[in-house]
């Protein structure tokens, strides 16, 4: 009979539930780790087409300043020096991201430091608005009309699927002017991609676990419960406890795919935004030169960010007032659970960045387990 033959269920085989496991197994815990989806690593997963690591949800880019969380990922695989400096492209111009010296040149000519920031202060003071009541006249007033114009509208207004005018002005509450020739997306101290793509990371991770994929918990909660002595649950909240204050709103991605043969290096950058409103998509993902791949073909995703609902692979919360106040109802209904944890983005509707939950599964696992690295 199955009854507890596990001391934990791990529902969900991405970051937070691999990690934990990799640390129970180390505790001598018996673990079995279920997903719905058909593959491991959940958004980071990665898949090998024509020899090219594709990013399948999204352009997936690892850094941080933790040197545990770096040094326990770099024990299961190495990474590379892949550093993340997206371009911008507003009508057909290109600009270097994040702004610093040289998007401020591409923009105005500028070639000192001090010049640039003249015309960012000559623009600011221009169109400045006391107490901006929306994200266009927010980012006017910390970085002047050019910026807001050719590099932060027509992205915002396609990321969050309203005009500027209708978007918080809270959500941009700085821009973080480089004043440097310095194209470095990150300020962390590691940064880079696991070579041979993150599955790779994921099959490390669980090497030695039982596993079941295409696996809905939700759908056979009750025995598969029961198996286990605890619960790891790092899916929806909202749907574990089937919308009793309904859904939690997120954003949506949808992903047009292309794999060109014969087609050696489409756009010569991994990650290429399209800032302006009239181009539907919000960026080019040329997935090869994540690993300075040298195929003879690429593979390109045109990523658009999209109205979500429910049933909706959901990427980014909205953690406007509304929804934070529905997800605390649901926190505290899940703090009367006995056996069930609730971890990672999904289930705290929280957005993370990987090393962030990296770190927190690693911190869950010495609280609950007594883990320390061996």
């Amino acid at each position: 009979m199955e009854k507890n033959k596990y001391d934990y269920l791990i529902v969900g085989a991405g970051f937070y539930g691999s990690v934990f496991a990799f640390c129970a197994k180390q505790m001598g815990k018996r673990c079995l780790v279920i997903d719905k989806r058909d593959h491991t690593g959940g958004n980071a997963y990665t898949e090998d087409i024509n020899g090219i690591n594709v990013h399948k949800y999204g352009a997936h880019i690892f850094h941080t300043s933790n040197k545990e969380v770096w040094d326990f990922l770099n024990s299961f695989v190495e990474f590379n020096n892949y550093v993340n400096s997206p371009l911008a492209n507003y009508k057909g111009k290109l600009y270097n991201l994040p702004f610093n010296m040289n998007t401020f040149y591409q923009l105005w000519g500028t070639k000192t430091p001090q010049e640039a920031q003249d015309e960012i202060e000559r623009q600011r003071k221009e169109y400045y608005v006391d107490d901006p009541k929306n994200l266009e006249e927010q980012a006017i007033n910390l970085g002047g009309k050019d910026v807001y114009e050719k590099l932060i509208k027509g992205y915002s207004e396609k990321q969050w699927g309203l005009k500027a005018t209708e978007i918080p002005a809270f959500i941009i509450k700085r821009l973080p002017f480089r004043f440097t020739f310095d194209n470095n997306y990150f300020n962390d101290k590691y940064q880079g991609i696991p070579e041979g793509g993150y599955t790779a990371v994921f099959d490390e991770l669980l090497k030695g676990i039982e596993l079941r994929l295409s696996t809905d918990y939700l759908k056979n909660r009750d025995s598969l419960a029961s198996l286990a002595d605890k619960v790891i649950y790092t899916g929806e909240i909202d749907k574990y406890f089937d919308y009793k204050f309904g859904e939690l709103a997120h954003r949506g991605l949808k992903f047009e795919n292309e794999l060109m043969e014969g087609v050696e290096n489409f756009q010569g950058n991994a990650v290429v935004n399209y800032t302006e409103r009239e181009v539907p998509f919000t960026r080019i993902i040329e997935h090869k030169h994540f690993e300075f791949g040298t195929q003879p073909d690429t593979y390109i995703s045109k990523e658009y960010s999209v109205d979500w609902s429910k049933g909706d692979e959901p990427y980014y919360p909205l953690n406007n007032a509304e929804n934070n106040e529905k997800y605390a109802k649901y926190a505290s209904m899940a703090d009367q659970e006995e056996k069930v944890f609730f971890k990672g983005r999904l289930a705290e509707y929280k957005y993370y960045d990987m090393h962030h939950i990296v770190a927190n599964a690693l911190e869950f696992a010495k609280e609950e387990l007594g883990w320390k690295k061996v």
